[in-house]
């Protein structure tokens, strides 16, 4: 072969392998170990979800996807891994509330949620429900309130970190009602319950899995959810914020499925698929139920919608709150 056609087939060679390495990138599923990080520690609602559809996904796709938890800062240390992570498709993030859009206008952050992170699906969504240590001494959010303003600054509550949604459910408390709590914050829910228990904090706007058996046992005092309708997975006498004096009180916990920002559109469009395949499943739907938790399977451009508007909504209360950093 003359050096003229040698060059020619380098070329055609090097050519062959550029096209076909979107093509191996973009196999779906991928060739690579598969990981659904969590930002939360295990025990918390956040990290049931996660494994309950983990495992649906797994034998649904024929592979094992292993959960794995990176807690800390409120979930924000898990967000910032995933947007740095590889984007072949490998890697999936079961992102929440506060780190996509809350924590945002808060603070500094080494990523944007909405151009580092591709939104893939929602996942599930319920509302808080504030209890309280059953040696505080109140039993409605009426007493609960009394004591905040009768003692300001000496009445705390726990978080699963600084903007999450719990933490914003206490401060839009704190701007409704007028009252002073301390704000808490804990590496994720399992930790956060083990000292409301342990009386070291007086209140907490749980998720419902972490807090039903400890209410069902009579360790804790329900006092209200953050929705705008009673939950029907809850005791029907449980009201809601909204109800017990404060008209339009809303602060929704949610998780959705996102991916690293360069994850390729066909990989995505796949995992939407996937996912909202396992979200429909009755057993699946069942399940997140008795949990407390609501599926809410969404197309990419609807988790993409969503989250603009609860990013909306919860700037201007940290407006309103002065609580970002300075």
């Amino acid at each position: 072969m003359n050096f003229r056609l040698f060059s020619c087939a380098a070329a055609l060679s090097a050519c062959a392998l550029l096209t076909s390495a979107p093509a191996q990138a973009q196999t779906f599923p991928p060739e690579k170990p598969i990981s659904l990080i969590v930002g939360f520690v295990p025990g918390g609602a956040a990290d049931a979800a996660a494994r309950m559809i983990a495992t649906k996904l797994s034998e649904n796709i024929g592979k094992t996807i292993v959960v794995q938890n990176k807690p800390g800062a409120g979930g924000n240390i898990a967000h910032q891994w995933v947007a740095n992570a590889d984007s072949d498709g490998s890697v999936l993030l079961f992102g929440s509330v506060g780190p996509l859009t809350i924590a945002p206008h808060m603070m500094k952050l080494n990523y944007d949620p909405f151009k580092d992170l591709a939104a893939v699906s929602g996942g599930v969504h319920f509302p808080n429900i504030l209890v309280v240590h059953k040696g505080v001494g109140v039993k409605t959010l009426a007493e609960f309130v009394d004591l905040s303003r009768k003692k300001p600054g000496s009445v705390d509550f726990a978080s699963t970190g600084t903007g999450s949604a719990s933490h914003l459910a206490g401060e839009l408390l704190n701007q409704r009602a007028g009252i002073d709590m301390v704000h808490v914050p804990y590496k994720g829910g399992g930790q956060a319950m083990q000292d409301l228990l342990g009386g070291r904090v007086a209140s907490y706007f749980s998720a419902p899995p972490t807090a039903m058996q400890h209410i069902l046992a009579g360790n804790l005092i329900p006092l209200a959810t953050t929705g705008l309708e009673r939950p029907s997975f809850l005791p029907a006498d449980i009201p809601t914020v909204a109800e017990s004096g404060y008209p339009g009180f809303e602060a929704l916990n949610w998780y959705a499925f996102v991916a690293p920002g360069a994850t390729p559109e066909p990989i995505l469009d796949r995992w939407n698929e996937e996912i909202v395949k396992v979200l429909n499943d009755e057993e699946i739907k069942k399940a997140l139920n008795e949990h407390g938790l609501a599926p809410q399977p969404t197309t990419r451009a609807g988790l993409t919608e969503f989250m603009q508007k609860e990013s909306k909504q919860w700037a201007e209360i940290i407006r309103e709150r002065n609580l970002a950093d300075k």
